[in-house]
């Protein structure tokens, strides 16, 4: 019986309008909502069995979006997740520092904000990596999750190439100039002394120009700029020695002649002068030249008297 039913409803399906007037009575749904028709007829005659607790499951579903969605509106998700993700045996017991000389593992930990319950699940780790990457010493930093209760942070620091002296202050520099942190202690002590306006971006000029004289630059205390242009260096002895603004090899090539045939650097003298290029200035201590000025009156004198003898 339903099977000639079923049937007789395909053909009708087939079945020729007899008239306009039928044509315009008969309603048609749209292809889309055939499918959805279907199963709701299915449904309310009981055709399809739903499980038993279906709507219970479906209820907490429902409330449980709800509440995270709430949860997510309220800025109260990261708490819920490190508070779940902790109780499960993910918070932090370790942190594996390396590549740190002069970065302290206390500040990394601070900034990381570890208090014992903080879960490895809801570390940020771009967050963290930023934080860090901001300490002064830090080039670059990587910040890595081990599972279940280990985080491993990997630094590579900063090389410091000198000591800027500018007014007052004084700054550890990289050889590009680049300020690091301000100086602290003593045990940078044997870097180089840059001093003056513009000296730490020119500092990185000073490898080039000194490598043929390491003789000379062992015994440089600080290397002073000079109206952005040229260098005074002043030696551990004392003396001051005038580079030119250009023809630099060629001056220290003078000095290290100078040095070698006179003993120049070991005399009582204040400055030795290059800045002209035809010509060298030596400028005596105030002792020194006290003790010349008295040798040549007395040379004077002789001479003089030595004249009236004869």
């Amino acid at each position: 019986m339903f099977a000639l039913t079923v049937k007789g409803m395909r053909r009708s399906r087939h079945r020729v309008v007899a008239s306009m007037d039928e044509a315009e009575d008969l309603f048609v749904l749209p292809r889309p909502l055939r499918r959805t028709v279907r199963f709701l007829v299915s449904l309310g005659s009981g055709r399809i069995n739903i499980p038993a607790h279906t709507g219970t499951v479906s209820a907490l579903a429902f409330l449980a979006a709800t509440g995270l969605y709430g949860m997510s509106l309220g800025g109260h998700a990261q708490t819920v997740a490190q508070a779940t993700t902790t109780a499960a045996g993910f918070a932090i017991e370790d942190v594996k520092v390396s590549g740190n000389a002069q970065t302290s593992e206390i500040e990394i930990l601070q900034l990381l904000g570890l208090d014992g319950t903080t879960s490895l699940v809801a570390l940020d780790v771009d967050a963290a990596r930023q934080k860090i990457a901001s300490l002064p010493w830090v080039e670059s930093v990587d910040v890595r999750k081990v599972y279940p209760k280990t985080i491993e942070v990997k630094l590579v620091e900063k090389t410091a190439y000198g000591i800027w002296q500018h007014g007052s202050e004084l700054s550890l520099i990289e050889k590009n100039g680049t300020v690091i942190a301000p100086l602290r202690d003593n045990k940078f002590a044997s870097l180089p002394l840059f001093v003056g306006r513009d000296a730490e971006t020119a500092a990185a000029s000073i490898e080039g120009e000194f490598g043929d004289w390491p003789d000379i630059r062992s015994h440089v205390k600080a290397f002073v700029r000079v109206a952005g242009r040229r260098w005074d260096l002043y030696l551990d002895n004392g003396i001051v020695i005038k580079l030119p603004e250009e023809g630099v090899p060629r001056a220290l090539a003078l000095l290290t002649k100078m040095n070698k045939e006179d003993n120049l650097l070991q005399r009582d003298i204040a400055a030795v002068d290059f800045r002209l290029e035809d010509r060298t200035a030596i400028q005596l201590t105030p002792d020194a030249a006290v003790r010349r000025q008295a040798a040549v009156d007395a040379r004077n004198k002789a001479l003089k008297k030595a004249g009236q003898d004869t």
